[in-house]
């Protein structure tokens, strides 16, 4: 199971209903941020969600209002004793990140190692490749480098006990055998899991970060189970080099995309029902995201 808590979803400056931009992400037994607005260590805090157990933190550009909690999450890991290492993830992250630990005059009490992410071009890459699961990266446009990106949890067979006893196989130390390394010998038989199991196709969700629409944009949401898109205009302002609610109900619905949750809200909309409204007459299932918002998802 995923578990996402939306610790803010406003646009540029925060409002008494909005903190700037912050995303929280439980897998397993990995954590996980996608960016790091003002205030966001307040906003863990209030939502009772772990910043001390966070593995590693993705910036999708560095606007302020989508990297400036770093200063203040990094001193009081720091101040807690944090031993383990953090991994910030961004484009031209070498260079802000250790910009931000200069910020100290004793520095950090543990390593804090930025990873740069491909901000040019048109390949999605793979930035982090763990067991269950990958973290992919894209190249957006907007009016600095920017990125989204989209973690994908592998594929899993799991074992049909039925379709098990037409080959002979019962439960047994061979069906371990099987699923690790995805054959085994009965007799002159030689059973292929696939054989005797279905797949389970692994969750997929899509950060998009700021950015107007793109091809890249289109490649990386590609059936994604979970879409969560800026959406700090009702349309696309080109000037601003944002996308709209319009553009995101568009998007979801010819991507094959489940489920849509809109973010990233100017303070204009007080109210952004109207945002939904325009989103919804493209993409039914959109949602807006609201600050401490909580969203479960199983395979």
């Amino acid at each position: 199971m995923i578990e996402i808590v939306f610790l803010g979803t406003g646009s540029a400056v925060p409002s008494k209903k909005r903190n700037a931009s912050a995303i929280w992400l439980h897998y397993d037994t990995d954590f996980l941020l996608w960016d790091c607005g003002e205030g966001t260590q307040k906003q863990m805090m209030t939502a009772r969600v772990s910043f001390m157990k966070i593995k590693r933190i993705f910036i999708t550009h560095w606007h302020a209002d989508h990297w400036a909690g770093l200063i203040g999450l990094t001193q009081t890991m720091s101040l807690e004793g944090r031993k383990k290492p953090l991994y910030i993830y961004g484009p031209d992250a070498e260079r802000f990140v250790n910009n931000i630990k200069d910020l100290d005059y004793r520095g950090q009490r543990f390593q804090i190692i930025p990873k740069n992410v491909p901000y040019e071009g048109n390949e999605i890459t793979k930035i982090v490749e763990e067991d269950k699961y990958d973290i992919l990266s894209a190249p957006m446009n907007h009016t600095v480098p920017s990125v989204a990106y989209c973690f994908k949890e592998h594929d899993a067979w799991n074992v049909d006990l039925k379709k098990c006893e037409k080959y002979g196989l019962k439960q047994s130390p061979l069906v371990g055998k099987l699923k690790k390394e995805g054959k085994v010998e009965i007799g002159k038989k030689t059973i292929m899991l696939e054989d005797v199991s279905n797949l389970k196709k692994g969750l997929k969700i899509v950060y998009t970060g700021d950015t107007k629409p793109c091809k890249n944009l289109d490649e990386i949401v590609k059936d994604a189970d979970l879409l969560i898109h800026d959406s700090t205009f009702l349309d696309e302002k080109h000037n601003r080099m944002h996308s709209g609610a319009k553009g995101a109900g568009l998007l979801a619905k010819k991507s094959g995309v489940k489920k849509l949750i809109l973010t990233h809200f100017s303070r204009r909309y007080v109210d952004v029902k109207p945002l939904i409204e325009e989103a919804k007459k493209n993409f039914k299932n959109t949602i807006a995201a609201e600050d401490f918002m909580r969203v479960k998802l199983k395979r």
